[in-house]
């Protein structure tokens, strides 16, 4: 039991194949300075990268298969929800909370609670140490989702979706909802799983003194004339399900005429997404490209599912 005013909370890690990683995110989950009632830890690589844990506090599912990460993130929940947990704690294996994260999510989380807050899910601020960007929560506005400008003098901020890694969620709003899109597979998740609170009248919360530690991709920092940019280079895989899922869910919740313009939206973003792939990628231009065209493709014909 942690010493949180007696609530339970699960700990989750989705990893693949980068035990390191996976390593690092453990130990920081276990050194918080509130601790969690147990880790599960859904493994998706070739090979059981962890090894069955002698301690019962850390139970470990592993699929070779790679069930991705709504359905790993699906498993979580429906057992936090079966076993009575208070809270769901999700992270990526390439995430690392700062040591006081958890308290000062839980903090944050009572004082809205006691001002009548309806909480679907409260997440620290999420930060690349490599590039120093700040990947913060996202807004649907109209025909696309806009991430929230990062501001240092502000302590706590409202979205429509924080990223999954960190989000403390609660289970007991999590009882009213359904459960991710598990065809989702990976990328995406987050924004449709915020969503789907906020359709049932929950709020989600990022907290900025909260710190979490996240690596987005493998960051590039180009700068021309007085133009600086940071182009985050991803696999093939990633800028398939990246372009496939964001395109089918900007379709899936635009409205009216925001359809249309939704649609000539994702058509710019892969076009400008493939102009940095040739320009700034150092391997796998084509496939890349190729992974951009057909994820856009399959999203605007709801072709979900693990497709690549």
């Amino acid at each position: 039991m942690n010493n949180f005013n007696g609530r339970k909370i699960l700990a989750y890690i989705t990893v693949y194949e980068d035990k390191a990683a996976s390593l690092k995110c453990l130990e920081a989950i276990k050194l918080q300075t509130v601790s969690v009632d147990r880790i599960l830890i859904v493994d998706n690589s070739a090979q059981q990268l962890l090894g069955d844990s002698d301690s019962s506090s850390t139970l470990i599912y592993h699929f070779p298969s790679n069930v991705g990460i709504s359905r790993g993130l699906t498993l979580a929940l429906e057992r936090g929800l079966r076993e009575n947990y208070d809270f769901l704690w999700a992270f990526d294996q390439d995430s690392v909370p700062n040591i006081d994260c958890l308290a000062d999510l839980l903090e944050e989380y009572y004082s809205l609670i006691a001002k009548k807050y309806r909480v679907g899910i409260i997440a620290p601020i999420a930060f690349d140490s490599r590039s120093q960007l700040v990947i913060g929560g996202v807004n649907f506005k109209n025909d696309k989702f806009v991430h929230h400008k990062h501001n240092k003098f502000e302590n706590i901020y409202e979205c429509d979706a924080p990223i999954t890694s960190g989000s403390l969620i609660n289970l007991a709003a999590a009882r009213l909802i359904d459960l991710p899109v598990s065809d989702l597979f990976i990328d995406g998740i987050d924004f449709d799983y915020g969503l789907t609170f906020k359709k049932k009248g929950f709020r989600n919360f990022v907290v900025t003194k909260a710190k979490l530690e996240h690596n987005y991709g493998i960051p590039i920092n180009i700068s021309i004339l007085n133009f600086s940019w940071v182009f985050q280079s991803c696999s093939s895989l990633r800028y398939y399900y990246s372009c496939r899922n964001t395109t089918y869910l900007v379709l899936n919740y635009a409205n009216g005429f925001y359809k249309v313009t939704a649609f000539f939206h994702r058509i710019k973003t892969t076009l400008l997404k493939i102009l940095a792939i040739i320009l700034f990628e150092s391997d796998s231009k084509l496939e890349k490209v190729y992974a951009c065209i057909l994820g856009t493709y399959h999203g605007l014909v709801n072709k979900l599912g693990k497709t690549w």
